[in-house]
Formats: structure tokens, C-alpha cells, sequence
């Protein structure tokens, strides 16, 4: 058997297996989650803010009552009455459907999964967001697609950037499988897109006969008003809608789904039943108790709320803190705020430091497909309680003044010296 001396399998593997890398947000979970550090890197759900009494009696309701149900496999689609159930949570962002319209999956990341798979080919063109959610790039690497990131501004995939790549393709004879975008409260970038924007990248993709792969995993945790309606709202049949009870009741459950055209539809359950036969019945219908019986609308009250005070605990303190030249976003909801580096600093680079300091972050180029982001951030709020965001702010703020002191003094920061194999040794990460 050829191949290296570590693995001995190595030319044995599918060619696939050349896209799959590690995320920098998975690599940095072993630093995060040391007490000592404030980690403004993962996008961890608060879920202590949960009832656990109650969610502890709605567990034992389940399986007291439907436990040899809930314990047993379930249907490839996913639980009807959970399916009807979804209908009535997307009623919130104004998606109106039909139960045999939903797949249920395990989390939103599976149907993410079963999407590019039932349509992409290797090669096949995907139109992504710069920046764009770092487990979807991942799910469209492993498929072998062509990554293409389209500029966003300030209200998000930017119109004019779309329609340009869009016939930049067609100049080449090529045609995008599917444009994937997250309308509400970005993630990674924070922004969120006006009904107007919403409704121009919809004219632009039915004119172009593309597929909208809209991901909507944070559109019922708005800061201000009523929920943003998705842009399925207005399309139901050039828009697959991905929704998830991540955020909104709790990721351990992984439990999402996807709305889709009814062919669609079918081949999903195809996919997913090749897959995983079925999803969990026991976290379905632990999710359909708990909609039932618990006040699942106030629970997301509650959610905002907290994400709300730690949203401007953030923002607060990178006003008082950031020295000049750093900018960043102000989202209206969601988890994250992108944050932009002065001229001629690396966050990548930058990185090693700001541990030592006990603070850390996910760099902006896991964000990208093509090495872009060195300069950009991404910060997450939604986990550490607001004095010890302020915190991570203070100590992350005397890291990038550190840098720019020495940058004036020696043309270059230490992190970029660093990353060129000089000066200052990086810390032990493990």
C-alpha cells in the first residue's frame, strides 16, 4: 500500500477530499473555551437563557407520554406535525407554505448539504456573498464547486457586483448553479438587506434563471421591529428557503429544514434518506413538544433582549477603545459585528498575539474562499455577558495599538514580521 507514513490511505481518498479543510473557527475552539480567554470568536447560542425546568418537563412530558415514539425512527421528511408546526414559525418572516413543502434536517447545515448536492456537479459555478458563512463555503468546497464571492455593501450582495459576475460567466459560456446569500443579520458581516434589496437580488436571479439559496437562521432575532420578510415571501418557486431551531430554541437539538419547489423537495428527501435515513425522531419531537406546550414567542423575546445588551456592550466599547482607522458593522440583530483593521494590519497574523493577550477572534479570511479578509474580523457577542465582552474589547484594543506602534516605529507590524517567519514566536494554540 503506497502513501505517507502518517496515513497510509492517503492516495486512496476521493478526489473531494481535497476541498475539506478545517474551519478557523473549529481550530480556534480549543483556545476559546479556556476560562482565561474572552472569546468573541464562536457564534454560540446563549442557551442558559432557556427555562430548564421547563425544558426539563417538556422532555420528560415526551417521553412519559411518546417516548417508544420519539425512541424510534421516523419518517425521511421529518415529523408532520413538526412540519405543520414550522409553518407557523415561518409565518413570522411571512413564508407561507405547505407541510409536504418542509424536509427537516439536522440542523440548517445538513440542508445546506442535501441542496448542493442534489444540484451541483463538480465544477458547477456558485455565486456566494464576500464575505460568506464559513460552513456553507465549507459544504461547497467539498462538493468541488467553483466558489465565486460577489461584493456586498452596506445593505448587503450588492446588485450591480452580482450582475456583473453573472455575465462575466456568461462570457465565458458558463451559468451559475445558485446564489446563496443570508439576507437577515449577516454572518459573518452583520448586515442585514432592505425589502428593496431583497426584492432586486430576486429580479436579478429569476431573470437569469438561477437558484436563491436563502439561509435565515437568525431572521427572528432582530433588535428593532418586526422580523425582515424573507425573500421566499415573494418567490416560491426560484427560492429554497433554510431555516433552523439553532437559535431560536437550542443547537444541541440540531434540528432544521428546508421550503422547497416540490421537486425539489423530492429529491431532498431522496438525499437525506440516503444520508441519514431519517432525522432524529427523539429531537424533533422534543422541538414539536416544546413549540406545543412552552411559550416559544416569549423565549425569543428573551433572546433578543440579551443579545440586544450584549450588542451594545460590543459596539459601546469598540467606540470608547478602537484606536482611529478601525471600523466596523453595527448589526440590527443576529450575533456578529465585522470589524475592519487599520491600513496594514493581518488579523490572521495578528491572531497568535491577541491570545497571549487572552482575547480572541475569528480571522476574516475564513470567510473567504480565495484568501481575501486579512484585514477584517469577525466578533461575536452573543455568548459572554457584557462586562466581559467590554473586556475582550479593552484587551483586544491594546493589541491592535501594540501592532500599529510597532508598524510607525519598524515600517511593518510585529504579526506581519511573524508571518514571515521572523521576530516575535507565536503561542502554543493546542
Amino acid at each position: 500500500m503506497s502513501g505517507s507514513r502518517l496515513d497510509p490511505w492517503v492516495d486512496s481518498y476521493a478526489q473531494r477530499t481535497a476541498g475539506m479543510q478545517a474551519s478557523e473557527i473549529r481550530a480556534l475552539f480549543a483556545v476559546a473555551s479556556r476560562p482565561e480567554v474572552v472569546s468573541l470568536a464562536g457564534g454560540m447560542p446563549f442557551v442558559q437563557a432557556l427555562n430548564m425546568e421547563m425544558m426539563a418537563a417538556t422532555v420528560s412530558k415526551l417521553l412519559m407520554e411518546r417516548g417508544a415514539i420519539a425512541l424510534q425512527y421516523g419518517s425521511g421528511q421529518g415529523d408532520v406535525v413538526l412540519r405543520e408546526q414550522i409553518l407557523d414559525v415561518m409565518a413570522e418572516v411571512k413564508v407561507t407554505a405547505h407541510p409536504d413543502d418542509i424536509i427537516v434536517t439536522t440542523g440548517s447545515q445538513m440542508a445546506l448539504d442535501l441542496v448542493t448536492r442534489v444540484f451541483c456537479d463538480p465544477g458547477d459555478v456558485v455565486l456566494v456573498e464576500a464575505p460568506s458563512y464559513v460552513g456553507a463555503l465549507g459544504v461547497f468546497r467539498a462538493y468541488e464547486c467553483d466558489v465565486i464571492h460577489v461584493a456586498m455593501d452596506d445593505e448587503g450582495l450588492n446588485p450591480e457586483a452580482l450582475t456583473e459576475a453573472i455575465a462575466k460567466l456568461g462570457a465565458e459560456g458558463r451559468k451559475a448553479k445558485m446564489i446563496y446569500t443570508i439576507p437577515s443579520f449577516h454572518n459573518p458581516a452583520g448586515i442585514t438587506q432592505s425589502q428593496e434589496r431583497r426584492t432586486r437580488i430576486l429580479q436579478i436571479a429569476k431573470s437569469a434563471g438561477i437558484l436563491l439559496l436563502e439561509d435565515d437562521p437568525y431572521g427572528l432575532l432582530g433588535f428593532e421591529g418586526e422580523p425582515p420578510a424573507a425573500i421566499r415571501a415573494q418567490d416560491e418557486e426560484g427560492v429554497i428557503y433554510l431555516g433552523s431551531f439553532s437559535k431560536t430554541i437550542a443547537s444541541g437539538l440540531r434540528v432544521g429544514w428546508a421550503v422547497a419547489p416540490h421537486g425539489v423537495r423530492e429529491k431532498l428527501v431522496l438525499a437525506a434518506e440516503s444520508a441519514v435515513l431519517c432525522p432524529s425522531n427523539y429531537s424533533q419531537l422534543t422541538i414539536s413538544e416544546y413549540l406545543a406546550t412552552q411559550p416559544w414567542r416569549k423565549q425569543i423575546k428573551t433572546y433578543r433582549e440579551l443579545y440586544r445588551e450584549r450588542r451594545d456592550a460590543l459596539l459601546d466599547s469598540l467606540d470608547q477603545l478602537m484606536p482611529t482607522g478601525t471600523s466596523w458593522t453595527k448589526p440590527a440583530g443576529g450575533f456578529y459585528s465585522w470589524v475592519t483593521l487599520p491600513h496594514g494590519l493581518d488579523a490572521t497574523a495578528m491572531l497568535p498575539r491577541a491570545v497571549q493577550q487572552l482575547v480572541a477572534y475569528v480571522p476574516g479570511t475564513g470567510f473567504y474562499i480565495d484568501g481575501q479578509g486579512r484585514q477584517n474580523m469577525r466578533l461575536s457577542y452573543c455568548y459572554p455577558d457584557p462586562e466581559r465582552i467590554r473586556e475582550g474589547v479593552r484587551r483586544l484594543a491594546g493589541v491592535i495599538e501594540g501592532e500599529l506602534e510597532i508598524a510607525a516605529t519598524f515600517g511593518t507590524s510585529s504579526a506581519l514580521r511573524n508571518s514571515s517567519g521572523t521576530n516575535v514566536p507565536a503561542p502554543d494554540l493546542a
